[in-house]
């Protein structure tokens, strides 16, 4: 804020700030920066165990990118800070915990987590976890969820976060179920409350009298924010949008709408055999009610199971003539 004194910029800052993030009532939190973390068990669905190794790699990472925590993986046989591991519906802690319901199946209850310092997270391992966007698969007939999402919720926790009354937040309760899945100022605010706004580097001071806070912004707003006064204004996003697809439409619909999507009956007429795809998984049959394949056209009804994107390929033999897309979201 340019042109006012410094109380006025503090009283402006607070009005600002309207308090949306939670709290643990003993503020719960980590005495060092510094954490480990192991993996105690893989899911049996889907993910195999390089892949999970990466998603909660990213799922720390965006975390990392906005405080001074960092996160180091150990062997499964070493002491860590932050156990994390996928667990049937009946475990350990469920059983005599208010606070950590039993596990129920597919969808449902996801995953839980504990607070500082016990630090532990669990995985549904009923659960069809993927790298990717959590969207509903015809092949399989379940939901596949985003496994990034979930678990930067949970480390969320992890940190001493409690859910947060905004619903743009990554902590809010019915995050996975909005997509929101990016740390928004609120969980920063958080942070800074719990923690405080501190640098990650001792150089910090030098860098700033250089003026790297305006020359080198981004580096001073990941590892300086104290130093450059950035603890107010929210960094930089932790997941940078992935761009559609080319020759991808575009349609935001209303629930309920039909839609019908064409491949070009000249190209499917030139001897090509014709491919549908929704969100990369061929689709082999229509669902009444659902999903409609007539050749070259498709009809779907617009729903939460169906938002996603549909692909159609022409093709001859092992030649590709064509193909195209069209993302659907729903506007409920």
């Amino acid at each position: 804020i340019i042109g006012i004194d410094k109380d006025a910029r503090s009283h402006v800052l607070r009005l600002n700030r309207m308090k949306r993030y939670t709290l643990t009532p003993e503020k719960l939190k980590w005495d060092k920066f510094k954490l480990t973390y192991k993996l105690l068990s893989f899911p049996r669905n889907l993910m195999n165990a390089s892949d999970t190794r990466r998603g909660i790699a990213k799922a720390f990472s965006m975390w990392s990118d906005v405080s001074p925590f960092s996160f180091r993986e150990v062997p499964s046989d070493h002491e860590a800070d932050i156990k994390i591991g996928f667990y049937p519906v009946n475990h350990t802690d469920c059983l005599q915990s208010y606070l950590h319901h039993c596990f129920d199946g597919i969808t449902g209850e996801l995953a839980h987590a504990f607070f500082p310092s016990t630090g532990e997270i669990h995985f549904d391992d009923d659960e069809f976890w993927i790298l990717g966007n959590m969207r509903f698969s015809w092949k399989k007939g379940v939901w596949l969820t985003d496994f990034v999402h979930v678990a930067a919720h949970e480390i969320g926790h992890v940190l001493g976060l409690m859910h947060s009354q905004n619903p743009m937040a990554l902590m809010h309760l019915n995050a996975t179920l909005t997509g929101r899945k990016v740390i928004t100022q609120d969980e920063v605010w958080g942070l800074h409350r719990l923690y405080g706004c501190l640098d990650r580097l001792f150089i910090c001071p030098a860098w700033a009298r250089k003026g790297y806070c305006h020359s080198k912004t981004k580096l001073m707003q990941k590892h300086c924010p104290s130093s450059c006064d950035f603890c107010f204004e929210f960094p930089f996003p932790t997941i940078i949008p992935t761009p559609a697809p080319t020759r991808t439409k575009q349609k935001l619909v209303a629930e309920g709408k039909n839609l019908t999507f064409c491949c070009g009956k000249k190209i499917a007429g030139k001897k090509g055999k014709v491919h549908w795809y929704k969100d990369g998984e061929l689709l082999e049959f229509s669902h009444p009610g659902y999903i409609s394949m007539r050749g070259d056209q498709i009809s779907i009804i617009a729903n939460a199971i169906n938002e996603g994107t549909y692909t159609c390929v022409v093709r001859r033999k092992d030649k590709v003539l064509t193909n195209y897309s069209w993302r659907v979201r729903v506007r409920f």
